[in-house]
């Protein structure tokens, strides 16, 4: 079989153009991993937040199904009543205090109730410039299009301080969200 030149230089070149389609399908591969990589980061959950998060869960399990019973009075707004099991947790710091200190330097935890479309905070370790806790405080975005849609949310948060942090919906025993777990570290 008898080549030409002109059919060496016909197939070199479509070798060529084979590689170089090659090369940019990789490139644009890599790139578009790397956009998903970075959207998956933004709502990834952080160690320490997950291991808080964690404890602040199973505090509340250890006391019972969570529920809605009643309102009460909770910075100024009256809101519905958040209970685990028999207990109230509006204004009642014991387990968001808890999971702050083991949780170590910089850790806040927090309860909110859903009251309508917003969620207010109703038992928190977070202090206000002037010592008192920040009980009232509404759940705000990008975190309250999480918790409304049943989902969580991972990230870093304004929370008077920037804060990486993780919101988890509690749901009743139903499946339907009633409120949300926060737990979040001062970046």
């Amino acid at each position: 079989m008898k080549t030409t030149i002109p059919s060496l230089i016909a197939v070199r070149a479509v070798r060529l153009i084979a590689k170089k389609a090659l090369v940019v399908l990789v490139i644009a591969i890599g790139f578009l991993g790397s956009l998903m990589l970075m959207v998956s980061a933004a709502n990834a959950q952080d160690a320490r937040s997950a291991t808080s998060m964690a404890a602040l869960k199973d505090k509340t399990a250890k006391l019972g199904a969570p529920k809605i019973q009643g309102k009460e009075a909770v910075g100024g707004k009256s809101v519905p009543a958040l209970y685990f099991g028999s207990t109230n947790m509006n204004n009642n710091f014991t387990v968001v205090d808890e999971v702050a200190k083991e949780g170590g330097p910089g850790l806040a935890a927090s309860l909110f109730v859903k009251a309508g479309d917003e969620y207010i905070r109703v038992a928190t370790s977070v202090l206000l410039p002037d010592g008192r806790r920040s009980v009232g405080a509404v759940l705000a975005a990008p975190a309250l299009e999480s918790i409304k849609a049943g989902k969580p949310y991972y990230g870093e948060v304004q929370v008077g301080l920037r804060y990486i942090a993780n919101y988890e919906p509690i749901k009743d025993a139903s499946g339907e969200t009633i409120g949300a777990y926060f737990v979040g570290y001062k970046r």
